[in-house]
């Protein structure tokens, strides 16, 4: 028996036939997981610009622009 046939046979004894989409579960839980914590930073960034209204409004007022966010 030669080198590459030694080399399938080793192989094949040792491939075993489990449910391959059960053991990369794995990687789409933790994928889900990063998404959930991407998803839960860019939300604690929602109004950001209407929480300080009355600090632009002041500055705007101060320095002589109109108010506003731009519009």
């Amino acid at each position: 028996m030669n080198f590459v046939a030694q080399v399938a046979v080793l192989a094949a004894e040792t491939e075993h036939h489990g449910n391959v989409a059960l053991e990369t579960l794995i990687f789409g839980v933790i994928a889900a997981i990063g998404f959930a914590a991407l998803g839960l930073v860019t939300l604690s960034y929602k109004n950001v610009a209407n929480r300080h209204a009355a600090k632009a409004e002041a500055w705007a007022a101060r320095n002589g622009h109109e108010a506003g966010h731009g519009h």
